[in-house]
């Protein structure tokens, strides 16, 4: 029986056609044969600096960052995300009550019925007035209060939007509903949403930038410009302002440039073909394949863009960089102005991390508003003049937000507490129509009550300026096209809006 089977082990299959072939010895050794042969080449072309032959084995693959065209013809190509993480009081910096401190000390009238708030009863406690003086600023007469000097010489390219709202009232969802339109976990930041939509311009740097406080401690965290359920090369890639741009983006040491594009080579290679095998890991091995190669790309040009000692002394004196409070968030500013030309589609600049010391005022929101106000003031002026300057600032969408706004009652006697009923929000740049003042709270600022808008309206305006119609910008997620402004995005208002900031 042995001698029979090893008889037919050495015999060519005699199987009829279609059936399943029996692996031969001979069989066996030419494949293994060819195989090993076929390596030693590709290592032979490898040495002889021939690396594209193993890249022409597999398909062209197409970035998933490729540019790609609008739903119509865009304002915008860009935007810079100013997020005062906190929650900035409105009646401090935009949205003046004259009545407020005409009130101060009193109760909440009755009128204003049942107010929701984080840590205090509104209904009980005493309302508390602006010690901050307002200045109608521009052509326009916008008011703006006075921990704002240099912001005010830049009235007339801003469109003050007061009306804004949501129902969040704590820090981190409130934060995910400012980025992502949700107040759970889990969704596309509108910076993955806009890359996802456009792609990006810029082939050797990340489609979207986060620039956040040195010490990165944001209270929502990293789901502020998260991938969500999008695939990862849409998620933003933090970057610091000292130091390595991007953490682990060095080479090891001894590692050469030729020797780190063979090994990337390869990797493409495998993943590749695990790819053709498996459908459902496409997108994931993609999106990984674009990440290697856009790091190996990063590594000359992201040192090149945050390097503001290229910049002039004029230049850098304008960002405030020569003064100690101004100096961090005005270096960030200067750094997303470098990146948007050359071709960033996102930037998130963050005032505030999860310290007593960003925008969250429950103790004292006069100290606290010019405290904070005095580390972005000029930085922010500076960056609207000098994108205006190099003819940027009609291509780059300017956003100033916080998460929500402020109670008009005191908390520990001259604080406020949390308030997403109604806040401020301005833009600036991108096809904006500065110099105008949209919507409106009611005479104590608790309540939006005149051209209301939502944050999906919000970002329906975003998209709008970008070219792109939120209800187009789809993701099939959990058995339905999910979007950026889920079932919201008011249509009419949100084309008011926009008609208005177009000044159509």
């Amino acid at each position: 029986m042995l001698n029979k089977q090893r008889s037919a082990i050495g015999r060519e299959s005699s199987l009829p056609a279609g059936a399943s072939e029996v692996m031969t010895r001979r069989h066996w050794i030419s494949r293994v044969g060819c195989g090993m042969g076929a390596w030693a080449l590709l290592d032979l072309l490898e040495r002889e600096g021939r690396s594209e032959v193993l890249q022409s084995l597999s398909p062209r693959l197409e970035s998933p960052l490729a540019a790609q065209a609008p739903h119509f013809p865009a304002k915008a190509k860009s935007v810079i995300f100013l997020m005062m993480a906190g929650g900035p009081s409105q009646m401090e910096t935009f949205d003046p009550k004259p009545l407020l401190n005409t009130l101060h000390g009193q109760r909440m009238p009755e009128s204003f019925g049942t107010i929701l708030a984080q840590f205090t009863d509104v209904t009980r406690q005493p309302l508390l007035g602006c010690r901050l003086g307002f200045r109608e600023c521009g052509q326009a007469g916008i008011p703006i209060s006075e921990a704002f000097p240099a912001l005010r010489g830049q009235a007339d390219k801003l469109a003050v939007i007061r009306g804004c709202h949501h129902d969040a009232f704590n820090h981190s969802p409130a934060q995910y509903v400012l980025t992502t339109g949700q107040s759970r976990l889990g969704w596309p930041s509108v910076g993955a949403w806009i890359t996802y939509g456009l792609g990006s311009e810029a082939d050797n740097l990340p489609a979207m930038v986060v620039l956040a406080e040195s010490d990165g401690k944001l209270k929502g965290g990293t789901p502020c410009w998260g991938n969500g359920f999008l695939p990862a090369i849409y998620q933003g890639s933090p970057i610091q302002s000292q130091g390595t741009p991007i953490l682990y983006l060095n080479r090891q040491k001894g590692m050469t440039p030729k020797a780190q594009r063979e090994i990337l080579d390869f990797s493409r290679w495998l993943n590749l073909r695990h790819s053709e095998r498996l459908a459902s890991a496409s997108n994931e091995l993609d999106s990984r394949i674009a990440s290697y190669e856009l790091a190996f790309r990063m590594q000359t040009a992201a040192p090149d863009a945050v390097d503001i000692g290229k910049e002039s002394d004029a230049t850098r004196k304008l960002y405030g960089l020569e003064d100690e409070k101004a100096r961090d968030f005005g270096t960030r500013c200067l750094i997303a102005r470098r990146l948007v030309e050359r071709g960033v589609r996102f930037v998130q600049v963050i005032s505030g991390s999860g310290d007593s010391k960003d925008w969250d005022h429950h103790d004292d929101a006069y100290e606290g508003t010019l405290r904070q106000a005095r580390k972005v003031d000029q930085p922010i002026a500076a960056l609207l003049q000098d994108l205006e300057a190099r003819g940027l600032l009609e291509q780059t969408l300017i956003v100033w937000s916080g998460e929500f706004g402020r109670t008009p009652t005191s908390q520990s006697a001259t604080g406020r507490d949390h308030n997403p009923n109604g806040f401020t929000m301005w833009m600036a740049g991108g096809g904006i129509r500065g110099g105008q003042i949209v919507g409106a709270t009611d005479e104590l600022g608790l309540r939006a009550v005149a051209d209301k808008v939502h944050i999906h309206d919000a970002h329906a305006t975003i998209l709008s300026l970008l070219g792109l119609d939120h209800r187009k910008l789809t993701y099939l997620f959990q058995g339905r096209e999910q979007r950026l402004t889920d079932v919201g995005g008011d249509n009419d208002l949100a084309a008011r809006l926009v008609s208005r900031v177009r000044g159509v």
